[in-house]
């Protein structure tokens, strides 16, 4: 190899060690940029203020604080439930005919009605905050109170209704003292209880000081 060839050869030699070094580079430029950028998404997400105005809120408290204290029952246990179940739009209905805040069925409705001698209502309140908070706090209670504080049991119910509920416990020999959630048959009934433990957790975690 003439001199020319050798000076050619490390001209090459030099430009690839050149690009690797570049290439290299960028690559750990870019991972500490994405690294950087997952940490700082993490700290944002994790700061209680951007929690409660975006992924948490807590829309009609004094009224749910009001219905949970009439009946006796813990606020974010209920807010839990309205999270879970409509995300706070009071104009939710579900394709089974299920209707606002808490998602009541009318003929559950029409029953609670008849039990607090509620002889004003009618559908149409149903989907009115006031109303549904009222009735679905009401609602909630007596299911705490059938199933003697158990309160998987009552959320159970509360989605599935209180007859699968019995069934169950008849079934697999359940009783008062069950708390493995893994163990509901119905699968969004087991989605649907770990779902509201979860974020009453979350609720009180933000807003029991607030």
């Amino acid at each position: 190899m003439d001199r020319a060839d050798a000076r050619l050869q490390r001209r090459r030699e030099y430009m690839q060690r050149k690009r690797e070094f570049k290439r290299k580079t960028w690559s750990f430029v870019i991972g500490i940029t994405i690294l950087f950028s997952a940490f700082l998404a993490f700290f944002v997400m994790q700061q209680e203020t951007v929690q409660r105005t975006f992924m948490y809120p807590y829309h009609y408290r004094e009224l749910v604080q009001s219905e949970c204290k009439a009946n006796a029952i813990d606020e974010f246990m209920v807010a839990a439930v309205i999270k879970t179940e409509s995300n706070f739009k009071n104009n939710a209905k579900s394709n089974h005919g299920a209707v606002g805040l808490m998602q009541l069925m009318p003929e559950t409705a029409s029953w609670i009605a008849e039990e607090i001698d509620d002889k004003d209502y009618s559908l149409e309140e149903l989907s009115q905050p006031e109303t549904n908070i009222k009735y679905g706090s009401w609602y909630l209670t007596q299911l705490m109170r059938d199933f003697h504080g158990n309160k998987i049991l009552a959320l159970a119910a509360y989605n599935a209704g209180r007859g699968n509920v019995e069934n169950w416990m008849e079934i697999y020999g359940w009783d008062d003292s069950f708390s493995d959630v893994t163990l509901i048959p119905f699968k969004e009934t087991e989605l649907y209880v770990k779902s509201v433990l979860r974020l009453e957790t979350k609720y009180r975690q933000l807003y029991e000081h607030k």
